[in-house]
């Protein structure tokens, strides 16, 4: 966390970003960073926590797919509670509860319980300390051109949790068993709870739009514009294949690889890779925002994942192979979000970004629970995944068609 809150101030110094904007990003990467790691460590608690409390797999599977449609449906509702009444309280209530759902799964020992923790309250709490959040927080102390890049660096904080927290959780789990790891966990999402503080602040690079002299326009007026804006609605449309995909990847290629003759260890590996040039790529992204037409570049991230993915499935599975694919994936992973909201800000200001990117990532995460859960019925059905291998990359080409023809020009303007 101390190298990426550097390496956070070292990157905002250079480009000339006051000391406000600089916390705030500092803030903005530790607060995602953390609650996306620790989601990022329930695949690691499947199989003992299961064997521990001598419960199906299911029942832990169904209460992290939950957790993922949890998250979708209150992004929105978070996002507009940060717009309405700042980030302290949103965090503060997102760290509480993040926290009381790991302990309340430390301790339970039937289903119910399992589902209420991890399926319902770590929903609660990532939405609450994620991008629909943080990202318009960033989005108020930088100016317009310099949304993008700032979105990139915070969203790379990520990966960059998952990298750290991970194999710390491993290590508590080896150390103290399954109960030990989720109570810590436990202790680490409390800590986030402080930081909306640094959220909330403001300074000189608001941007001069937001004059208080001028009337802003109401949730009610944003939302009626979003909603028959052509542009905003291919936007949602592109970002829930972005959900459909990452979801079916990430739950179903360890599985796919052992089918294909490939270690179970290459696939954890895999994911590791993932993570790692995930950083590269939501940063790189961010930047090349702040340069390109960000529509342009969501469109050739949709076609460059599915011809990865065309690629990955026609040639011959190696162990090199698979590694190859997953470091082009991590390039192409995030990238989708710095850009998302870039797009949302451009076209509607950042009054109500919350509100308006929480619509669009819930449509994300719809996306994430039927990649994942839709991938496995077709191997049920058909004992292979090539079938929906192949309907993930048409899926690509579809958002990218659907990305390419947006107007990003601003629709709300203050009246």
């Amino acid at each position: 966390m101390q190298a990426e809150a550097r390496t956070a101030a070292h990157v905002t110094a250079r480009v000339g970003w006051g000391s406000t904007a600089t916390l705030v990003l500092v803030a903005g990467a530790i607060v995602i960073s953390t609650g996306l790691g620790i989601r990022q460590t329930f695949g690691i608690f499947l199989q003992p926590f299961s064997a521990d409390r001598a419960l199906p797999i299911t029942v832990f599977a169904f209460a992290v797919a939950l957790h993922n449609l949890v998250w979708g449906m209150i992004q929105p509702v978070a996002g507009a509670a940060s717009d309405r009444f700042g980030a302290v309280a949103v965090v503060a209530f997102g760290a509480v509860a993040y926290a009381a759902g790991l302990a309340l799964t430390a301790v339970a020992d039937g289903t119910v319980l399992v589902i209420v923790g991890v399926g319902l309250l770590t929903g609660i709490g990532v939405s609450c300390t994620s991008f629909g959040v943080v990202l318009p927080a960033v989005s108020r102390v930088v100016a317009p051109e310099r949304r993008s890049a700032a979105a990139g660096l915070v969203s790379a904080g990520g990966s960059v949790g998952q990298m750290a927290i991970i194999p710390l959780t491993q290590g508590a789990i080896d150390f103290g068993g399954v109960e030990f790891g989720l109570l810590g966990l436990a202790a680490l999402a409390l800590l986030l709870a402080p930081f909306g503080l640094l959220l909330d602040r403001r300074g000189g690079a608001m941007p001069a739009a937001a004059a208080p002299a001028q009337r802003q326009p109401t949730l009610r007026e944003a939302l009626v514009e979003a909603a028959g804006h052509p542009g905003y609605r291919l936007l949602t449309l592109g970002f829930f294949t972005c959900g459909f995909q990452l979801a079916f990847i990430v739950t179903h290629l360890p599985g796919y690889l052992v089918t294909c003759g490939i270690p179970p260890s290459v696939g954890a590996w895999a994911l590791a890779v993932v993570g790692l040039f995930n950083v590269i790529g939501s940063w790189g992204c961010g930047w090349l925002g702040a340069r390109y037409p960000m529509q342009h570049l969501l469109g050739w991230i949709y076609l460059l994942r599915g011809a990865a993915i065309v690629a990955f499935v026609l040639l011959p599975k190696s162990d090199m192979g698979v590694l190859v694919f997953a470091a082009v994936m991590g390039l192409l992973w995030l990238g989708t979000v710095p850009l998302t909201s870039g797009l949302i800000g451009r076209m509607f200001g950042v009054t109500h970004m919350g509100t308006l990117f929480g619509i669009a990532f819930m449509s994300h995460q719809i996306g994430s629970f039927l990649g994942a859960w839709l991938g496995g019925v077709t191997f049920d059905l058909t004992g292979s995944y090539v079938a929906f291998w192949w309907l993930t990359a048409a899926s690509g080409v579809m958002a990218a068609l659907a990305n390419f023809p947006i107007k990003d020009s601003p629709r709300l303007q203050p009246a």
